[in-house]
């Protein structure tokens, strides 16, 4: 196996970690909010933020070292249009997962502590959920276009 075949081996299984972890944190995300279970949903938004911290951003930080990499070993350009697209498309991608990462901590904090009072959650997670939830589409999106563009490399 050539250097070349391993970091790109690297590199689309960090798209794969940031695609199966995105997808998965919002199914059981959603799923939990959907119980109304209060304690359910702590727990479960207490191992969201786990998984995003341990898979996701490992693979965010990944993905630039290794598309770097790659272009060097490949002499290809930055200037390349697929390559710029991909580019811009990573960082809407950040723009809408970082406040999303604040997002799911305060979730987290706000179900524990309606669970330990064994009260109802507050309006303020409902609003942090809806928000949570909307971020998810532009974000996700982004990333399925980069994987395309990645494969196709259309211009």
């Amino acid at each position: 196996m050539t250097l070349y075949f391993l970091i790109k081996y690297l590199h689309v299984l960090g798209a794969i970690v940031i695609l199966g972890t995105g997808t998965g944190i919002a199914f059981f995300m959603l799923m939990a909010h959907r119980t109304n279970d209060v304690a359910f949903i702590a727990r479960t938004a207490s191992a969201v933020v786990i998984a995003d911290a341990i898979f996701t951003l490992s693979a965010v930080i990944l993905q630039p070292v290794t598309g770097g990499l790659l272009m060097m070993l490949s002499a290809t350009s930055v200037a390349e249009r697929w390559l710029l697209v991909s580019l811009a498309l990573y960082a809407i991608a950040g723009l809408f997962w970082i406040p999303v990462i604040f997002m799911q901590i305060e979730m987290r904090d706000l179900a524990r502590k309606a669970a330990e009072q064994r009260g109802a959650l507050p309006e303020r997670y409902f609003v942090l959920f809806r928000r949570w939830f909307a971020f998810g589409f532009p974000g996700f999106g982004a990333t399925m276009l980069i994987l395309w563009l990645m494969i196709a490399k259309p211009f």
